[in-house]
């Protein structure tokens, strides 16, 4: 279902009215119609593919809109698409993936105090508007433009806009873009919304042309920390396990129906609630192709590691782009001293180095990671509030909050395994 808006301004963030500019107008002899879709599937793959060029998975159309054909999205978890789309006449030339939430699960920039605020005004908090990809907090673009439109600037202050006024038809508390990627950033940098920092860990090739193996990486380690990692990845292997990768294109369905069952294990061990379904995994894997990689950690049969038969006993499933790893589930059914460092961070990290990818992020949290060779790096979330009032104490909060996190962050690197002189090339 689709409601179609006409081109021009369509809302300005915040609770202080800010002017349009000449460059928020459509080029001149342009058809410029926006639409909001409470669903892709009535949507071209490819148009919508073609706005990233298919290369960031989490954003292919067969991601997103798998999650809304198997049902990992609704009222059981609380997301609702509300994805915008601009069309130059026929042609979709930008889109931001969006939904409408009436809790913060799956988001993880959490936003409790902000809910606690608004409740303790006598105000709902929700819903409000996400421009995210559900369950995934990864580094990404959010407001997609595709290559070859003029202007892509005023198209992502246009999608965000846009968002803007379907959330005052909400009664939507904000606006809040998680995750985005620094042209997304610099792109609504103008309308000066509060920005919120975030700090994950994440692992980054070489500088100059990547390390040559694992045994490089290594070797810009300290003694210590090195020796750690070998002793590690020794005792996994001492235990017999073996390491098998698989990926979308060589993968099987029954593949996928087994780690399904550790994610949906993993969940329940922690009191979580496993959102995706086994058919989502399958087909996903099957249109993403290479774009989505399984580590297998298996027991071979007879102590045979040749044989390529034996018991799966625990997989960490990633997706790449062209340039990223991105680690998101795992589970086991066995607890090997060091089997999770090995199956979720070395073998991810061999990966990238015999694929040449300059960067792993292996997921939200875990400051254990660090003497692996993740070193704390900020990601970032702005926020359109649209609540009367609320503005300026949100934007007290995210600069206070960013302040300390700098500090906290700066602690953390002075605990970086690398030897002196070798950065791990962490962004600032």
């Amino acid at each position: 279902m689709s409601e179609e808006h006409s081109s021009g301004n369509p809302g300005t963030p915040g609770t202080e009215a800010r002017a349009a500019t000449d460059e928020d107008v459509p080029p001149a002899g342009v058809n410029e119609r926006i639409e909001l879709r409470d669903g892709l599937g009535e949507l071209d793959p490819a148009a919508w593919d073609a706005l990233t060029g298919g290369r960031e998975p989490f954003l292919r159309h067969a991601f997103l809109e798998g999650l809304e054909r198997h049902e990992c999205l609704g009222r059981q978890f609380g997301w609702f698409p509300q994805h915008v789309l601009i069309f130059h006449d026929d042609a979709l030339v930008a889109a931001a993936p969006a939904y409408a939430k009436t809790n913060n699960y799956g988001e993880f920039v959490f936003d409790f105090a902000w809910e606690g605020a608004w409740q303790r005004q006598g105000l709902q908090y929700y819903p409000k508007l996400v421009v995210a990809v559900p369950y995934t907090p990864a580094t990404g673009h959010r407001l997609l433009v595709h290559p070859e439109a003029p202007d892509p600037e005023r198209l992502r202050r246009q999608l965000l806009r846009a968002l803007v006024s379907r959330g005052s038809e909400l009664e939507a508390s904000g606006v809040h873009v998680l995750f985005p990627e620094s042209a997304d950033r610099e792109a609504l940098a103008p309308l000066g919304l509060p920005e919120r920092m975030g700090c994950q860990y994440h692992w980054t090739n070489a500088a100059d042309g990547g390390y040559a193996d694992f045994e490089a990486f290594l070797a810009a380690l300290s003694s210590k920390k090195r020796k750690n990692i070998k002793r590690e990845r020794r005792r996994v292997a001492e235990s017999g396990i073996t390491f098998r990768t698989v990926t979308g294109a060589t993968g099987s369905p029954e593949d996928w129906a087994r780690f399904h069952r550790f994610y949906v294990d993993t969940f329940e061990k922690h009191m979580g609630i496993p959102t995706l379904t086994e058919a989502f995994f399958v087909e996903t894997a099957a249109a993403l192709g290479d774009q989505v990689v399984l580590f297998e950690a298996r027991r071979p049969e007879n102590g045979n590691a040749e044989d390529g038969d034996g018991e799966t006993i625990a997989a960490a499933l990633c997706y790449r782009s062209h340039d990223t790893l991105y680690g998101r589930f795992w589970g086991a059914t066995e607890e090997l001293d060091a089997l999770h460092f090995e199956t979720c961070y070395y073998q991810g990290i061999e990966f990238c180095i015999r694929e040449g990818l300059t960067r792993f992020e292996p997921g939200a949290q875990g400051e254990h990671k660090i003497p692996r060779g993740f070193l704390p790096t900020p990601t970032w979330s702005i926020h359109a509030i649209l609540t009367p009032g609320f503005e300026g104490p949100v934007r007290d909060f995210c600069e206070r909050e960013a302040d300390m996190m700098r500090s906290h962050c700066e602690r953390l690197h002075e605990h970086s395994p690398f030897r002196h002189g070798e950065s791990g090339h962490a962004p600032d």
